[in-house]
């Protein structure tokens, strides 16, 4: 029996999410493409400009938050001692997919 409890753990971790990982990119503009479990975090000279990430629903699309202090709608970005992303609020597509969710501890939390 515990075999086939293990087994099965085993198997479910084959298809866990991955947290995402926060990528730094040093400059004003974000890369041309997104790999699919990082979240891009243009910063320069300490301060965040944006933050990029691939639809977490598998439509492809590129999605992308502004983080600067003086914008609207802005995010805030913490990365805890892990180094795994949260951003607040939560990330709503209004148009397309129209995917709904929260970044937390890099896992995707959907609304």
């Amino acid at each position: 029996m515990k075999f086939f409890q293990k087994l099965v753990s085993w198997i479910r971790g084959l298809f866990a999410e991955r947290p995402r990982r926060v990528e730094f990119i040093e400059g004003d503009e974000l890369p041309a493409h997104f790999a699919t479990r990082n979240l891009y975090v243009a910063r320069e000279d300490g301060e965040l400009w944006s933050a990029g990430l691939t639809c977490p629903c598998r439509c492809g699309r590129r999605l992308e938050v502004m983080l600067l202090k003086d914008v609207k709608p802005r995010w805030d970005l913490s990365v805890d001692k892990d180094g795994l992303p949260s951003l607040h609020p939560s990330v709503w597509v209004a148009d397309g997919c129209r995917s709904h969710f929260w970044l937390r501890h890099g896992k995707i939390h959907w609304c």
